[in-house]
């Protein structure tokens, strides 16, 4: 499949709510929305985001919307997020879309955290250069429970 990241389109917003309250990629995301079937917060979320100074990305897979991806926070401690939706899992998208806005953004150190049972995300940002540098706790929404996540580093 070919991989590409543009602006994110109004039309997109739709998919990525959808992909948001996809139960099974809610448990492994873990730290998410309080109530994620929210629809005037998500808007909201989406509404600042885009108008921030924050790189925010589209993901595509052969031309369709298949989820988003970010480097977001003030510099020095930016962070990289990304959310495939989950019919695309295990296919390399993730790894792809996060090199490819990886590529488009060179300023590091970035940092990346992950629930540290998600197994998936954490061989992602492994592939693309982080690499684990601690652990916390931190309660997740979708979990209803704290539960531990590993926070990862790519310097230059």
């Amino acid at each position: 499949m070919n991989v590409e990241l543009r602006a994110v389109h109004d039309s997109d917003l739709p998919v990525f709510f959808r992909q948001l309250n996809d139960p099974e990629a809610l448990h492994m995301a873990a730290f998410t929305p309080a109530d994620p079937s929210d629809r005037d917060a998500f808007e909201a979320h989406w509404a600042r985001i885009r108008s921030s100074s924050d790189v925010v990305r589209t993901v595509l897979a052969d031309g369709d919307v298949v989820g988003s991806a970010a480097v977001y926070g003030v510099p020095g401690e930016r962070e990289v997020t990304y959310w495939i939706d989950r019919a695309y899992w295990g296919k390399g998208l993730a790894t792809a879309a996060l090199r490819a806005l990886l590529a488009e953004v060179p300023e590091r150190p970035l940092y990346a955290r992950a629930a540290s049972d998600n197994a998936g995300s954490l061989r992602v940002l492994e592939k693309c250069g982080f690499r684990a540098v601690a652990s916390a706790s931190g309660f997740a929404q979708a979990r209803g429970t704290e539960i531990e996540e590993t926070v990862l580093l790519l310097e230059g």
